[in-house]
């Protein structure tokens, strides 16, 4: 039976999409206070997640995530929520999905519904103790409730180990989703657990199942973004490439953390991106509907260039590099280091 495949269809049709923005940081501007679940507001306060979503497709979102990120039992665990995996991410599909097909009615632009899976935060043996039949039964059981509230897509995000992102995938092949993936490369310009941006197309490549995207979110700002967009469109031309970089820097302001990116330098961040090759491009931390609206004037004004996207472009562009890596097999591409970091 062939699965249906919305989001591949849309970009048949778009050739680049934009992705929605922040979730997390702009539910702290919302009320929600540190330490607690943004899962749970699905339930509490399904009217603040619906503004949320709204306010990403007024600024022109072709796909949304939907409010799930730590929706998995080991995540909901640390708010005794692990019983209610199925209900929260069910809730927060629905909420995604009554926008997207408001929008579809209205003006009948479709708006992908990406059913938002990070990671669940416990270490795989043989460094910890979560297994991988564990990790696949605890995506899956996500999942499912996901798929139940109309999700047209499994989102899994901010991924650090292989180990995990084959996890998951197994389970979205499991539950019969089309599915991404994206890992955090914020760490020497690789992820926490040392995947290189080159490397993310072979994580999968004896699946028979493929992912329709793969790339990067998160991370240390949009000009580390872009140069790992160059390592892993380079090391495979003909993939489709995710880059959801977050908002510029983080800053304390008092006892807030505020995101330097304006929504200029995130307008340029998404013309290098066209640039650079990427086919779905949004804003992760401090993203907000305000930034994504510039977002999506540019990306719709932008005529790509005949010149490549290069680190000289993107330093000159939108700023210094923030992380260091040493390239072994690349030729050593070297960026500033910095302790920073914008999980």
């Amino acid at each position: 039976m062939t699965v249906p495949n919305p989001l591949a269809d849309l970009i048949a049709k778009k050739g680049v999409l934009l992705a929605d923005g922040a979730t997390g940081t702009n539910l702290f501007q919302m009320g929600l206070m540190s330490g607690d679940a943004p899962e749970l507001w699905n339930l509490e306060f399904p009217e603040r997640i619906t503004k949320l979503h709204q306010d990403f497709v007024d600024a022109g979102a072709d796909i949304i995530l939907t409010n799930s990120f730590g929706g998995t039992r080991q995540r909901l665990k640390l708010h005794h929520a692990q019983d209610r995996v199925h209900e929260i991410n069910k809730a927060a599909a629905e909420i995604a999905r009554a926008v997207a097909d408001k929008e579809k009615a209205r003006s009948g632009r479709t708006v992908i519904v990406a059913g938002s899976v990070g990671p669940t935060g416990e270490l795989f043996v043989p460094l910890g103790a979560l297994t991988h039949e564990e990790a696949v039964n605890a995506f899956a059981e996500q999942m499912e409730g996901l798929k139940a509230g109309g999700a047209d897509v499994a989102w899994i995000e901010t991924m650090s180990a292989p180990e995990e992102i084959r996890a998951a995938a197994e389970a979205a092949i499991r539950v019969g989703m089309p599915y991404t993936f994206t890992g955090s490369f914020d760490t020497a310009g690789k992820t926490m657990m040392g995947l290189h941006p080159r490397n993310i197309h072979g994580v999968l490549a004896d699946f028979g199942t493929q992912p329709i995207a793969v790339g990067a979110n998160c991370g240390v700002g949009a000009s580390d973004m872009l140069a790992t967009l160059i390592d892993m469109h380079g090391a495979a031309p003909d993939k489709r490439v995710i880059v959801k970089g977050n908002c510029g820097i983080p800053e304390f302001q008092g006892e807030k953390i505020v995101y330097s990116g304006t929504p200029e330098l995130m307008s340029e961040y998404v013309k290098l991106a066209v640039d650079g090759g990427a086919t779905i491009i949004g804003g992760c931390c401090g993203t907000s509907a305000h930034h994504l609206a510039a977002m999506r004037k540019a990306l719709d004004a932008h005529k790509k260039p005949e010149a490549a996207l290069t680190l000289e472009r993107i330093v000159s562009t939108v700023g210094p590099l923030r992380n260091t890596t040493a390239d072994e097999a690349g030729g050593g591409r070297t960026r500033e280091r910095t302790n920073r970091r914008s999980r």
